[in-house]
């Protein structure tokens, strides 16, 4: 099957994933390998680059540099789907398949629907508190989770993953401006692709993944919806997401 590669988005790390990669381990999906965008986790020491390409050619070293060899696939979601994205563009030869989960690009989608405007005092607010984990990580769990009866261990979570691998507020920074300036080929990444988009997303408008799917369209790409799930649909349900990755493969 290959190996896979695991990416998120601005701000998180491998972490984050909670109990996603041992679930897809026991979907028969293999044990993936779980690179951080550089600035966020076991690469916060990095310089964080002022492009998405930039970010696609430091994971691709990154993957390199650990010694897996290919056919490689990539699940990523919201920035990391951005930089999967150019990674498959600029070296279709590395990989055998893309799972884009809540991601938004340019030419397709408008600022508003990128990052729902709805949003913008919230997400300003964490930058003039962002020391303040725990303010921080309960804004970001309002925005991007509908899974609600874990709340509580997660925030706890997620601020001890903050504090012991603080991102900083100018890494973020610089991750955010580089995904807004982030513009895709019109022409979908050669290898299958599938698109996934939660309905409920309250921070990215699930019409951007509809529209990319659709702008896509080719045999070799495929889109799916889930009904409930937030922003961050690993989180909500990574079970179903499993499965439908796993339903997805014979596909290809």
């Amino acid at each position: 099957m290959g190996r896979w590669i695991f990416l998120r988005g601005l701000t998180r790390e491998s972490r984050h994933w909670g109990d996603l990669p041992a679930r897809w381990v026991q979907h028969g999906l293999g044990q993936p390998l779980l690179i951080d965008l550089p600035g966020n986790g076991d690469a916060r020491q990095q310089p964080v680059p002022g492009t998405v390409r930039g970010m696609a050619q430091a994971i691709r070293d990154a993957a390199h540099a650990s010694g897996t060899s290919g056919p490689l696939h990539i699940l990523a979601m919201s920035l990391g789907a951005m930089v999967a994205t150019d990674w498959a563009q600029t070296h279709p030869e590395d990989l055998a398949s893309l799972v884009l989960i809540n991601t938004s690009m340019r030419p397709f989608s408008r600022p508003t629907q990128r990052l729902r405007p709805q949003n913008w005092a919230a997400i300003l607010g964490m930058a003039r508190h962002w020391h303040d984990r725990v303010r921080c990580e309960r804004t970001i769990h309002r925005l991007t989770c509908e899974r609600l009866d874990t709340r509580d261990a997660d925030l706890a979570r997620w601020v001890e993953i903050g504090e012991s691998a603080p991102v900083t507020r100018d890494a973020a920074w610089r991750q955010l401006l580089a995904a807004a300036r982030f513009r895709a080929q019109d022409v979908p990444p050669p290898c299958p692709t599938l698109i996934v988009a939660s309905d409920v997303d309250r921070l990215v408008d699930p019409r951007c993944s509809a529209r990319l799917a659709a702008a896509w369209q080719a045999p070799h790409v495929r889109f799916a919806r889930h009904p409930w799930t937030g922003h961050d649909l690993p989180h909500d349900d990574p079970a179903w997401l499993c499965d439908t990755v796993r339903a997805f493969l014979p596909r290809q």
